[in-house]
């Protein structure tokens, strides 16, 4: 402990941060100084944050009458409604695992006020006890998130040592292009350095990612496809790979907001009577498919040709498995 008046001012402020009650008289006990001493230094503390209002913004040192203390208010601490938003975002993608997830939850607490701590504790306290992570590969998806990005940011050829969904073991030179999270995974999108489909974006789980050897070359920036991230995210929701293509169907279902807000390039382009909208949407890959066979009856697929006579098949075949005699069991 610091009894130097500087020192002791910055120590008062740390404290004040990490969201600490502040007593003056529990704090001249502590620093063996006067009521008085410790008075001043908050005065000083808080004629600091008037003065440098462009550094520090809305930062206010208040006094609550009803607990006879001081409490750092600053715009830059999180409110419970926030915190708690961001916790149950992060509980809900399963990305993490629990040890992650509660150092994260840890240090963003700290951000919070004192008297918010509690409250919120309570309200994830059974959630993070039934908390189930989804299966990595990888030792850590931070660390491998942040590995990638860095070679992205420097333009690195990698090469990636990766479990496939069948389990098969591959490696893939790769240009690595973007990171991106939907549905539980993150995911790496990447173009090839070899082969036919050089222009053809391809998509790894990152979690299944075992290992990653940085190469000396850099890709130029005339080495990659023309490539509109933002757009690469709306046309690629379901993460499989396939080609880009226009399709149309029609839906009967309960909410075509719901459709509009999976798909973020969807748009209702006919609405007919009974409450059926003829919806038509720019995507990548297959994924689509298993996503219209999920909606059942309420959607039907009117265009293109070729992806009616896909959806026809699988159904056949689906149905065909129902028509087989299986024993009851």
């Amino acid at each position: 402990m610091d009894n130097t008046k500087q020192g002791r001012l910055l120590e008062i402020f740390f404290r004040c941060m990490r969201g600490e009650d502040i007593s003056v008289k529990k704090l001249a006990k502590e620093y063996e100084v006067s009521t008085k001493s410790i008075s001043r230094d908050i005065n000083d503390l808080k004629a600091f944050l008037v003065d440098h209002r462009g550094l520090v913004g809305s930062t206010e040192l208040e006094y609550s009458n009803q607990d006879k203390c001081y409490r750092l208010y600053m715009d830059e601490f999180l409110s419970n409604r926030e915190l708690f938003s961001l916790v149950k975002v992060m509980i809900g993608a399963r990305a993490f695992s629990k040890e992650e997830l509660l150092t994260l939850i840890n240090k963003l607490k700290k951000f919070t006020t004192t008297e918010d701590r509690p409250k919120l504790d309570e309200l994830i306290r059974k959630e993070l006890f039934h908390y189930v992570e989804v299966k990595h590969d990888c030792e850590s998806v931070q660390a491998m998130l942040w590995q990638l990005a860095n070679c992205i940011i420097q333009e690195k050829e990698i090469t990636i040592e990766y479990f496939r969904m069948d389990r098969a073991y591959r490696t893939h030179r790769i240009r690595p292009a973007s990171l991106m999270f939907t549905d539980y995974y993150f995911y790496l999108i990447a173009f090839k350095v070899d082969g036919d489909e050089q222009e053809t974006p391809v998509y790894f789980r990152v979690d299944r990612i075992r290992h990653i050897t940085e190469h000396r070359k850099q890709s130029e920036a005339s080495e990659f496809p023309v490539f509109d991230e933002g757009l690469l995210r709306k046309r690629s929701l379901f993460m499989w790979p396939g080609k880009l293509r226009t399709i149309r169907f029609e839906f009967k279902g309960p909410s075509v907001q719901a459709v509009l807000d999976k798909l973020p390039t969807a748009k209702v382009i006919e609405r007919k009577s009974g409450g059926r909208y003829v919806i038509e949407a720019e995507t990548y890959g297959d994924g689509i498919k298993m996503w219209i066979l999920s909606q059942g009856s309420w959607v039907k697929v009117i265009s293109p040709r070729e992806f009616v006579d896909e959806m026809k098949a699988e159904i056949t075949s689906m149905n065909r498995q129902y028509e087989e005699t299986v024993p009851y069991v």
